[in-house]
């Protein structure tokens, strides 16, 4: 059977693990560590800005420590008898103001973190050579077969075995695992090693992609645990500290301070990911993120790197969603996740502006999909999404978050603005069966004679390849509106929230010589608003 080292094949993807499991390029495949975000594929936004706080105080967890859990069901393959019973610590003192006490932190928690290696097969593609995806399925990519470093590429070997390792962390003391899904996925084995240097065969009870957490299961007893904690209560600039086995190194302490909450990551619209500085690197990823006083209120599981190594910006998902997918995977062994059926974007001062709301907060919809949720409560593009039940919706990944870590068949209520005034409609969602697509990005544009546009009606044939039953077609581009983005090819769908049937539409707009406009323009088979400012 043919083997590679996968680490070197793949310093070329997207995303990329922190550890080196699953592909054992750790950091650089989706394997055993967090994703490595290119610097083209990321974008900061969302910045929170607060109020410097005072001296940390100790806060007891608000969620309390497991005690029981169902038997295990894994198979021990090595390791001495049983520690004996764990009793559940107190938080941890400060050492002085708003430091805290490192030392005790390790001591008292350091136990409960372990070491996962894992084994199996990994399906290679293109993108593990470096070509673009789907590159397999053209037939030149045969030319390639037979080359250095494509050897096995041939019909009969599809896979290369790998090894790759993470993190992870006990919160129960018959053996429950917390870890993050890309260090288990495609394994065939994993092993657990805890600090006193026993090592267990693991159960992979489920996995989630959408959220990026994996449950696993040893066959132990009286383990030692976290103290799990509540990210709500974290405010920026508080400090944390990660544990995990960066490159392989057990039992590694890192510290840091929380650098932002809430943020989006593409393709991880339902994770509000802490973003902090805490030093993390290929095989920290599963590991836990501490708060100042020992509670675990993270998930390490991402890094934006354009080296491959940390390089100051670390993210980790949130304890109180990983425990809402754990329950249901423990549960039911898989975990679900609601639908909308909307695209977002995000709201800038002239949006608001042009749909006449006083600030830039809630999440735009772009469009609406058919057959969806928002289509069967009557959501519309140009709903301005404020609320979901009663719970505000500052930014576009907000409402992601909300619906995504909803159950199917929920009932909610959205408040809307729409036609420059508040509604309540009520929605039952639907059934997520893959990510929810990544918010729209802004892209300024506008319509017009004044706004700089020619424009003319589509075709039937064009109506027929665009999929629209209605829209002018942008030839030529010039004024506000080349200034904003739009470009020829474009199609023009609405001004301001009426659907544009023929000049008349635009020109009736701009009689009333408004300051800036909102269009719905179609590029590429995808909606988005966008504004453009006549002043």
């Amino acid at each position: 059977m043919l083997s590679i080292n996968l680490e070197d094949a793949v310093e070329d993807l997207a995303m990329k693990p922190l550890t080196t499991a699953l592909i054992a390029g750790g950091l650089l495949v989706a394997g055993a560590g967090a994703y490595h975000l290119r610097p083209d594929w990321f974008a900061l936004r969302d910045t929170e800005v607060v109020a410097l706080q005072g001296p940390a105080e100790t806060v007891p967890s608000p969620v309390p420590p497991v005690t029981s859990a169902p038997e295990t069901t894994g198979v021990a393959t090595s390791g001495t008898a049983a520690a004996s019973a764990v009793v559940p610590a107190e938080p941890v003192p400060m050492l002085a103001p708003a430091v805290p006490n490192y030392r005790a932190i390790v001591k008292q928690a350091g136990p409960a973190v372990v070491g996962i290696n894992v084994e199996g097969m990994h399906r290679t593609s293109a993108e593990d050579f470096g070509l673009p995806p789907g590159a397999e399925n053209d037939p030149f990519f045969e030319f390639f077969r037979g080359l250095p470093g494509f050897q096995g590429r041939g019909r009969g070997a599809p896979s290369v075995p790998f090894r790759g390792q993470g993190s992870g962390f006990i919160i129960s003391p018959d053996g429950i695992i917390l870890t993050n899904a890309h260090v288990v996925r495609e394994a065939k084995a994993v092993t657990v090693k805890l600090s006193d240097r026993r090592e267990f065969t693991a159960k992979v009870l489920g996995s989630d992609m959408v959220t990026d957490i994996a449950v696993l299961r040893i066959d132990a007893k009286n383990l030692p645990t976290v103290r799990l904690g509540n990210p709500k209560q974290v405010e920026v600039g508080d400090p944390v500290l990660a544990i995990g086995s960066p490159f392989g190194l057990e039992q590694t302490a890192t510290q840091g301070i929380v650098s932002a909450k809430g943020r989006s990551l593409p393709g991880d619209a339902v994770v509000p990911f802490i973003q902090t500085d805490a030093a993390v690197n290929p095989g920290n990823s599963g590991g836990p993120l501490f708060d100042g006083s020992g509670q675990v209120i993270g998930i390490n599981a991402q890094i934006y790197s354009q080296s491959g190594g940390y390089q100051g910006l670390a993210f980790a998902i949130p304890i109180d969603v990983a425990l809402k997918v754990k329950d249901q995977i423990v549960a039911t062994g898989r975990a679900q996740h609601a639908r909308l059926g909307v695209t977002v974007q995000e709201l800038n001062q002239a949006l608001a502006e042009s749909f006449g709301l006083p600030r830039a907060e809630g999440a735009l919809v772009a469009s609406v999909a058919p057959n969806s949720a928002a289509a069967a409560a009557g959501l519309k593009s140009g709903d301005v999404i404020a609320q979901v039940d009663g719970q505000a919706i500052g930014r576009s990944g907000e409402l992601s978050s909300v619906i995504g870590m909803s159950a199917p068949g929920e009932r909610v209520t959205l408040k809307v603005w729409r036609d420059r005034a508040w509604r309540n409609i009520e929605v039952k969602l639907g059934s997520a069966e893959e990510p929810p697509r990544a918010a729209a990005q802004n892209d300024p544009a506008g319509a017009g004679d004044p706004l700089g546009l020619a424009l003319r009606p589509l075709t039937p044939q064009e109506r027929r390849q665009a999929k629209v039953d209605r829209g002018m077609l942008v030839e030529q581009v010039g004024g506000p509106a080349a200034r904003a983005g739009i470009e020829p090819g474009d199609v023009l769908i609405a001004i301001n929230g009426r659907p544009v049937q023929s000049l008349e539409t635009v020109k009736g707009v701009l009689g009333g010589k408004p300051k800036s406009v909102a269009l719905l323009v179609q590029r590429d088979g995808e909606r988005i608003f966008v504004p453009v400012n006549l002043g």
